[in-house]
């Protein structure tokens, strides 16, 4: 082992909880490695830190490396021609992004931006290719990852095209982790309204009309800005039909 590959490997531990186990495990294209080659691509894992709000690369920009959210999140968005920004997705940790600039070369086609303090594993390109001749297992996991997020993007626009808004706050809405409340089921939004209604394609007032319709319904409550108590599951369910 080089002195080189030993000072990554401490400046990773430096972060504390930074371990393979949170930076490649859990990551799908590096999921079916095993513990010893997971710990070879740790090794190439450069750390990085953002702070909240902190631009990570800009659409357009040089071709990023392939990124792991490590703590905190990202956010990708995406700008039209007059400024305004259409949230893409937001990565939590375990969540990865930059396969499709490694495997095409193009310059990312969104920006990404830190959603409170972050800390990332960073692959730059050129050790990917290398880990790419040693196991190509990981390449192909890459293809069906990038495969996945293309069908996923697809589905999403056509659900802004074709379904009524109503229809794509329920799948929204059902989508989300939710824990047991003694009146059902409750949800914590992990984002601001206005940004919900930009992943959904729509306006935030559009999106508290369907809100405010769901819970005349009854089926859900509007508990603060960022609390929904579905109060009939089965019905939400059924919108999504």
């Amino acid at each position: 082992m080089s002195i080189q590959v030993r000072k990554r490997r401490g400046n990773l531990a430096s972060i504390g909880s930074m371990t393979p186990p949170l930076c490649v495990s859990r990551v799908p294209i590096f999921a079916g490695l095993s513990p010893a080659e997971q710990d070879e691509v740790h090794e190439l894992a450069r750390p990085r830190r953002v702070a909240d709000g902190e631009r990570v690369y800009t659409e357009g920009g040089p071709t990023a490396s392939l990124l792991v959210v490590n703590t905190g999140r990202l956010r990708l968005t995406r700008s039209n021609r007059a400024g305004a920004e259409q949230l893409l997705r937001v990565l939590s940790p375990g969540g990865f992004v930059g396969v499709e600039s490694f495997l095409t070369g193009a310059h990312p086609g969104h920006s990404a931006t830190a959603m409170g303090d972050a800390v990332l594993c960073e692959f730059r390109h050129d050790d990917l290719g290398g880990l790419l001749d040693r196991y190509p297992e990981v390449g192909a996991a890459m293809l069906a990852a990038l495969a996945e997020q293309l069908s996923r993007t697809e589905e999403r626009l056509v659900a802004q095209t074709l379904e009524p808004v109503e229809r794509r706050v329920a799948v929204y809405l059902v989508e989300l982790p939710s824990r047991p409340d003694p009146r059902g089921l409750r949800i914590e939004l992990p984002l601001a309204k206005k940004d919900i209604a930009s992943y959904l394609g729509t306006s935030p007032e559009s999106l508290s009309r369907s809100l405010r319709a769901l819970a005349e319904a009854g089926i859900i409550a509007i508990e603060g800005s960022r609390e929904i108590l579905v109060l009939d599951p089965f019905a939400l369910d059924e919108l999504t039909a």
